[in-house]
């Protein structure tokens, strides 16, 4: 299994950024994808989550009206598509999914809102 982000940057508040996760090595389609992020000197907290098929789709109430999760599963793609950024905002984002009970995730893009 792998997973690669991409899309982070710098981005000014009140922007908008799209986050790209990128998988492989399993039947992609099959399987629920979590978004997590980790800001500096805090514990990794959930952001969003949605099922097989695009069924079932969750936020954590920081990001609740404002972030959207999408899958293309003939990408294998899960898509974070984040507006009104704020600088709480700022945070190294993950993908996760579970497999066979294995644990997998990305390496992380970073994602900075500032003036």
């Amino acid at each position: 299994v792998q997973l690669v982000e991409s899309g982070g940057a710098l981005v000014q508040p009140g922007g908008s950024l799209r986050l790209s996760c990128v998988a492989s090595g399993f039947l992609f389609s099959d399987y629920p994808l979590r978004w997590y992020r980790q800001a500096p000197g805090k514990e990794r907290e959930f952001v969003a989550f949605i099922g097989s098929f695009g069924q079932d789709i969750t936020y954590g109430d920081s990001v609740k009206d404002r972030f959207i999760i999408e899958r293309d599963d003939a990408k294998n793609t899960v898509y974070l598509q984040m507006n009104s950024l704020k600088p709480e905002d700022t945070a190294v984002y993950y993908c996760r999914v579970i497999v066979d009970r294995i644990v997998s995730w990305g390496v992380g893009t970073q994602v900075t809102v500032s003036s």
